[in-house]
């Protein structure tokens, strides 16, 4: 740009002028041979003062720096919406080179002081010949001269942000001109505009009279500059209304006919206050922000760094501009971010939370950051680089791997918790430990326990050294199936060893403290820990656990776990030693407590069984019996002792003992079975029976963790006639099976468990058919978790279909044919075929209550015995039936009964309907008599008395001469009694 120009005073445009007058950029117009140079930038008038105001002198304007749209070099200035005179430059549009200083549309931009021709008019009005700046596309490059249509391209300019318009008043004070961007800002089309007084259309009333003051004196001619509040588009006259704040210039003109007119250039204030505070709060971020913040041109180069971004790089902020991300993160990293920043150059679609690693200048340590990218837009929406927001995460990073580090070691201890101990067996627990360890905590793990505790002992020999033996009770491995070297060589599981003195395995089972054992050089272990395996203040084993070549060493948080799962282990270790030691023992008692082999019983064939729980379960209080009676009678007993362990099997053993002592007084079931209630109710008391009975009567709280309950089922059976009594307490019913007939369950009534008191108990008596097969058992039998009650009642039932078959074939057929292996609890099965006495075994007699009933006796006893061939017991039978049968005359009442029943030993009974038991006493050596009894003791194997429905018998056993004992002599057993 270059010409002359004169200098007029303020107010008037002067002749030549040429600037940019939109938002204030003015040109650089000189008088005399002043030039104007300006560099892409922009420099504005003072406040009042006309955009692009001559200057006098030689003074040169040198304007530079960086527009909004990167202007550079000269281009005639064109104003928004009529502002005349561009200043010259590179402007968004990318135009170039030199212009001359007319204003838009072929308006010349020049004016004379003294009011000549030349009028300006406004860009973009209705009826002008040029079009407003910014409507047009495309490039405008080269010298100019006359008319110009300026033309807006990318990257654009500041006046894309804000809002500047212009219009012209005619002479009238009526608007006569009005431009497009007028039309957006205040609302009003060119149409109505025109011929509008802008102080009513524009002002509220009540500033409407300042209004028409200061348009007066602008038509005088004096310039005016101000802030001028106005109504936004779509406010109405009533109500609330919307206002906005424009900062108005206006210029006073003349027309062609030399008449006083202005141009006013009106520029939104609060948008311009708005950028102010929106680029300030922008470098406020941009500078103080703690993240590295960096913006990314195009090309990927750094177009702006930050003083954090700096501060971690080194250097100034000026010494990153133009680097790429090649010149901080290695090859594979870069590679990876620079593709990344392509996509979101491309698409605009933003990432967040990207893991970026890499070092800083000066140290060797891997820095980890979190980057976030979005793309940047300009003012017209075109994209102008990428934001990179970055964040340093390597101590959150290193939070986070000691947070999840902590959180396996507490879901390992977790896993240990539920999964250690779930069974009492020793080898199964060591394993349970190992499978929580390999491989989660190490690789490699080994179990070892005294060998003195695992047989039994308290305290194993060889402790406080730590040389006794142990046995490997476990091994797992995730590398390997062979076991790995603890000593010189390899250990395998199950074996018997001890450590040296001088270990690291001996020193932790000494001091109940880790250690650290070295690894042998070349081998597979890179670090190993042996841990004590403390229950109880009891060293009880040791674990190792083993990490290869290639896994992280153990660290401190590592011992703890380790310390932690060995101790956890050991706990159960020691339940489970402690559990099985008493498991055995009450398993020994109640074995003890049952009959040894196959019991044998006059008229009966026996088989038993016996089931005790498995080793998970405590042992039970299950019993059975096989109880010989006077007569050639049996009694058979099953019970159950409700609870588990060793109380229950002591338990058992006590009222197993009080059903022998009762059965041997021949007392009938429904008396034993009261007996033995009382008995049971006396058991959990202090007191014994007299303080249960006590008990009854006065009303006090009861410990019902002392209670004990238990259900029997006791039958006689008479082997002569073949009848069974039966009593029930509580037990399950017995079942018969008869020759030809299905199994039947018998009606029995239940009658309530032993130990509760109060309630009578009912006998039923049966007779049996000849090869008939009963059957007694214990719930275990037939009931467990996966069959109810009936359902094995049931098939117990079903499974006896034959009698006729062996009993031992028989018992192992009801065991394989039913669920037995669940080992919930004890089983105990009774079953006995009847084989009644033969006729020819038995011989009865009726005696009537005089003298000679004596001799008659003798006499039925003789011949008996000579017919079975028992001549050897001739002798001892008659001289002991008279004695019985003598007594019986004396004392006794009604008639005499004699029975001779011959079976495995030869029996005697002599009955009378007398109540009174016979009483055994020594007689003195003057007493004539009395000696009879003693006599009864001295040459029988057994005797006694018991009472029957209708009085009482007084019996009396002799061994038959083929059991191979001899028979006393009768004549010395007389002459002891001397």
């Amino acid at each position: 740009m270059s010409g002359g120009t004169s200098a007029a005073g303020r107010g008037h445009v002067p002749a030549g002028a040429t600037g940019d007058e939109r938002g204030g950029v003015p040109g650089r117009t000189s008088s005399g041979d002043g030039r104007a140079a300006m560099s892409g930038g922009e420099s504005g008038a003072g406040r009042g003062d006309f955009p692009g105001r001559a200057s006098s002198g030689d003074e040169r304007a040198a304007m530079s720096g960086d527009g909004p749209g990167g202007m550079s070099g000269r281009a005639p200035a064109e104003g928004p919406g009529g502002a005349p005179g561009r200043a010259a430059g590179s402007g968004p549009g990318g135009v170039s080179g030199r212009a001359a200083g007319d204003g838009p549309g072929g308006v010349s931009g020049r004016t004379s002081s003294g009011g000549g021709p030349g009028r300006l008019p406004a860009e973009g009005a209705s009826n002008g010949p040029g079009r407003a700046a910014g409507e047009g596309t495309g490039d405008v490059s080269g010298d100019a001269s006359g008319d110009v249509v300026w033309q807006s391209s990318p990257p654009g300019s500041i006046y894309d942000y804000i809002k500047v318009a212009s219009f012209s008043i005619g002479p009238d004070g009526l608007v006569d001109q009005w431009s497009l961007r007028a039309e957006q800002l205040f609302g009003i089309s060119a149409d109505r505009a025109v011929g509008m007084d802008p102080i009513e259309a524009f002002l509220a009333e009540d500033r409407r009279d300042v209004g028409q003051r200061k348009m007066a004196e602008v038509l005088d001619g004096r310039e005016w500059t101000g802030v001028v509040p106005f109504r936004l588009p779509g406010s109405g006259g009533t109500g609330t209304r919307a206002e906005g704040l424009a900062e108005v210039y206006v210029m006073p003109t003349r027309t062609q006919e030399g008449e006083r007119a202005a141009v006013c250039i009106v520029v939104d204030v609060r948008t311009l206050r708005s950028i102010e505070t929106d680029l300030a709060a922008s470098q406020a971020i941009f500078g103080q922000s703690p993240f590295g913040f960096l913006l990314i041109d195009p090309d990927l180069r750094i177009r702006r760094a930050n003083q954090r971004f700096a501060s971690i790089f080194g250097g100034t902020v000026d010494d990153h501009r133009g680097r790429t991300v090649k010149d901080y993160l290695p090859p594979g990293e870069s590679e990876r971010v620079t593709a990344i920043l392509h996509r979101v150059m491309e698409t605009g679609d933003s990432v967040t939370e990207m893991l970026v690693t890499g070092t800083v200048p000066g140290s060797a340590e891997r820095r980890h950051w979190s980057i976030n990218l979005y793309r940047v837009h300009g003012g017209s929406g075109r994209p102008i680089g990428i934001a990179w927001l970055g964040t340093d995460i390597t101590a959150r990073r290193a939070a986070a791997r000691e947070a999840a580090q902590a959180r396996r070691n507490l879901a390992l201890l977790n896993e240990a918790g539920a999964r250690i101990g779930n069974s009492l067996d020793l080898e199964t627990t060591a394993r349970e430990l190992l499978d929580v360890a390999v491989p989660g905590f190490c690789d490699l793990a080994s179990v070892d326990l005294y060998q003195g505790l695992l047989a039994g002992d308290e305290t194993p020999p060889g402790l406080a050294d730590g040389s006794a033996e142990l046995r490997r009770v476990a091994y797992a491995s995730a590398v390997s199936d062979a076991p790995f070297t603890g000593g010189r060589k390899p250990v395998r599981v199950g074996a018997v060893h001890h450590f040296a003195f001088n270990s690291a395995c001996a020193d932790a089972l000494r001091t109940a403290k880790p250690q650290t054992v070295v690894p042998e050089e070349g081998g597979l272990i890179q670090s190993t820990l042996a841990v004590p395996m403390v229950a109880h203040d009891t060293v009880v084993g040791i674990v190792q656990f083993s990490r290869t070549k290639g896994s992280e060493p153990f660290g401190e948080r590592d011992r703890a776990l380790a310390v932690e799962l060995a101790a956890r282990a050991a706990v159960c270790m020691d339940n489970a030693r402690l559990y099985r030691r008493e498991h055995e023992r009450a398993l020994i008692l109640q074995r003890s407590l049952l009959p040894p082999g196959d019991p044998e019983a006059s008229g009966l064939d026996i088989a038993c069984r016996y089931l005790p729980g498995n080793a998970a379960t405590e042992v039970g209080g299950d019993w059975f019996d096989v109880i010989e009676l006077p007569g050639h009678r049996t009694a058979l007993v099953v019970g159950d002792v409700m609870g588990r362990g060793l109380r229950a099997a002591v338990a058992m053993g006590e009222l197993r003992t009080a059903v022998r002592t009762l059965a041997l007084l021949d007392l009938e079931p429904a008396e034993v079975l009261s007996a033995l209630d009382e008995i049971a109710q006396g058991l959990g008391r202090p007191g014994g029976v007299q303080q249960a009975t006590r008990g009854v009567r006065q009303s006090r709280d009861a410990d019902l963790s002392e209670v004990y309950l238990a259900t029997c089922v006791y039958a006689v059976y008479d082997s002569v006639t073949r009848r069974c009594t039966f009593a029930n307490a509580g037990h399950l019913p017995p079942v018969l099976v008869e020759p030809g007939e299905g199994a039947l369950m018998l009606d029995v009534p239940p009658g309530m468990p032993l130990g509760v008191g109060g309630e009578p108990f009912e006998e039923v008596e049966v007779e049996l058919p000849e090869g008939a097969l009963l059957a007694l058992y214990t719930d275990g039998l037939v009931e467990s978790r996966d069959h109810p009650l009936d359902e094995g009642l049931q098939a117990f039932v079903g499974a006896l279909t034959d009698p006729s078959e062996p009993l031992e074939d028989v018992c192992d057929h009801v065991l394989s044919t039913l669920d037995t292996h669940h080992g919930e609890d004890d089983i105990a099965l009774l079953m006995a075929r009847v084989q009644g006495l033969p006729a020819e075994s038995v011989g009865d007699w009726t005696l009537p209550r005089e003298p000679r009933s004596v001799g008659r006796a003798r006499e039925f006893a003789r011949n008996q015995l000579v017919g079975w061939d028992l001549e050897p017991l001739v002798d001892t039978a008659e001289l002991l039936v008279s004695e019985l049968v003598t007594n019986a005359l004396r004392y006794g009442e009604g008639e005499i009964r004699l029975r001779l029943l011959l079976d495995r030993t030869l029996v005697c009974e002599v009955w009378d309907a007398g109540l009174v038991q016979p009483r055994r006493r020594r007689a003195r050596d003057t007493d004539e008599g009395g000696r009879g009894l003693q006599l009864v003791g001295l040459l029988s194997a057994a005797w006694g008395s018991r009472r029957t429905p209708r009085g009482k018998t007084v019996w009396f056993e002799l061994p038959l001469p083929s059991a191979g004992k001899g028979l006393a002599d009768p004549a010395a057993a007389l002459l002891s009694l001397f």
